[in-house]
C-alpha cells in the first residue's frame, strides 16, 4: 500500500475514533498554590471533581506554586516552569505575599508595580495564545467586620487584578469576594482564621473545596 493512502486512512480513522488532545493546565502561584497539589489540596480537588464529571481525561492538570512567591516571582520563572510546559489555560492566583510581606517583612510589592509586573506576565502568555485566569488574593484573616490588617490592601489589589481581568479579556476568578461573602454567612464570631483557614491564609478543607469548586466554574 502506498504512503500516501496510509497517510489518509490514518487520517480518517482518527477523525472517526474522536481522539482530543488533553488541554494542558496549570496552576500558578504561590504557598497556597503548592499545597494544592497535596491531599485535600484545591488542585488535587478540582481533579476529583472533573473525574466525577466525566471531563478527567479533556484535562492535564499542573501545579506550580512556590511558597513565598510575589508577582515578579512569578514573572522571573513563568519561562521555564510555564511557558516550557506549552499549557493551553494558566490560572495567576498571586497577591498575598505582595501584600502581607509589606508589613512582616518590609518585601512586599507597590501596587504600580504589583500592575506592571502582572501586566507583563499576562503580555507574555497571551502572545503565546494561552488563555489566561486571573483569581483575586482570598484573605489574610477572616474577620467580617473589615478590622483585618490588610484589607484595605488585599482591596486595592483585588481591585487591579478585576481591571486587568477586563482590560486584557482573562478569565477571574474573585475570591477575594467569594470568601468574604463566605464568612458573612458562616463566621458569625468574626474570628480571624478557622473558617476557611488555617493560618489566616492558607486553607482548611473547606476553603480548598471553596477554591477548587469557584476554579473549576472558569474553566473552559
Amino acid at each position: 500500500m502506498k504512503p500516501l493512502v496510509i497517510l489518509a486512512m490514518t487520517i480518517v480513522l482518527t477523525a472517526f475514533t474522536g481522539v482530543q488532545k488533553k488541554q494542558r493546565v496549570i496552576f500558578f502561584g504561590d504557598s497556597i498554590t503548592q499545597a494544592g497539589v497535596s491531599p485535600g489540596g484545591y488542585i488535587t480537588r478540582i481533579q476529583e471533581m472533573l473525574t466525577q464529571q466525566n471531563r478527567g481525561s479533556s484535562y492535564e492538570i499542573i501545579g506550580a506554586g512556590i511558597g513565598g512567591n510575589k508577582i515578579y516571582d512569578l514573572y522571573l520563572r513563568m519561562d521555564e516552569d510555564v511557558l516550557a510546559k506549552n499549557p493551553d489555560i494558566v490560572y495567576i492566583w498571586v497577591g498575598v505575599n505582595d501584600v502581607w510581606h509589606k508589613a512582616s517583612h518590609g518585601t512586599g510589592t507597590d501596587p504600580d508595580k504589583f500592575q506592571k509586573f502582572y501586566e507583563a506576565v499576562i503580555k507574555k502568555l497571551q502572545a503565546k495564545n494561552i488563555k489566561v485566569i486571573l483569581c483575586t488574593p482570598a484573605a489574610i484573616g477572616e474577620k467580617t467586620d473589615f478590622s483585618n490588617q490588610q484589607d484595605g490592601d488585599l482591596n486595592q489589589y483585588s481591585k487591579i487584578i478585576r481591571q486587568l481581568a477586563s482590560e486584557f479579556q482573562c478569565g477571574l476568578v474573585d475570591l477575594r469576594k467569594s470568601f468574604l461573602a463566605y464568612n458573612l454567612a458562616n463566621n458569625p464570631e468574626n474570628k480571624e482564621s478557622g473558617i476557611l483557614t488555617t493560618d489566616r491564609v492558607h486553607l482548611t478543607e473547606k476553603g480548598n473545596m471553596l477554591v477548587a469548586e469557584e476554579m473549576l466554574k472558569a474553566l473552559p
